[in-house]
């Protein structure tokens, strides 16, 4: 069993920026072998990809619609998964989950509300 817990969510003023941070504990193999990522849901929208990172680190995705802006890294001396976010705007308001992948398994954290207004 894995477990995730997000942090680094608030309200921030456009243009701004916020750090969210991911901790997994649990099964180190899951850990270990996962691909880790970042979705986020709107009110009355799907939840949405935002950003993927694979098991070496390597190679993240982004969606579309926050290149640039949002860069994903991962630390594996702290299991962590991290999203820096810069030059928000009201779009990006949402809850963000993190999400983790490995054998054939999914799990997600609680969520974290990030609001983007003035």
């Amino acid at each position: 069993q894995v477990q995730l817990v997000e942090s680094g969510g608030g309200l921030v003023q456009p243009g701004g920026s916020l750090r969210l941070s991911c901790t997994a504990s649990g099964s180190i193999t899951y850990l270990r072998l996962g691909d880790m990522g970042w979705y986020r849901q709107a009110p009355g929208k799907q939840r949405e990809a935002v950003a993927i990172i694979n098991s070496s680190g390597l190679f993240p995705n982004y969606a579309d619609s926050v290149k640039g802006r949002f860069t994903i890294s991962r630390d594996f001396a702290k299991n962590a998964v991290y999203l820096q976010m810069n030059m928000l705007n009201p779009d990006d308001t949402a809850r963000y989950y993190c999400n983790l992948v490995a054998l054939n398994r999914t799990y997600w954290g609680q969520g974290t509300q990030v609001i983007v207004s003035s």
